[in-house]
């Protein structure tokens, strides 16, 4: 049996693979994702902007409801304690 390789886009051997899109993580999490690099380059612009649309996101009402609504927000806290450490590095030395 021969496999083709994909090269990362969702093709194989030049043709569309077969069958839904794979979407691995939620927009919220690769949100996350992208605020905690943005953080590891000192990127804290693009660090709050990221942040402040995380919270927009999670915030609105919901169309359904979330049970992960509660992670979520401990999550976001979490990543607004770790912007403003990283700014005010004075106060983790105390």
């Amino acid at each position: 049996m021969v496999e083709e390789e994909r090269d990362g886009s969702g093709r194989e051997g030049g043709r569309v693979a077969a069958g839904p899109p794979r979407h691995t993580r939620r927009l919220s999490d690769k949100i996350l994702i992208a605020f905690h690099h943005a953080c590891d380059q000192s990127d804290f612009e693009v660090a709050e902007e990221l942040l402040r649309i995380l919270e927009m996101m999670l915030t609105r009402r919901p169309v359904a409801p979330d049970v992960n609504r509660r992670k979520n927000m401990e999550s976001l806290v979490a990543a607004h304690e770790r912007l403003w450490l990283l700014r005010h590095p004075e106060a983790s030395e105390k």
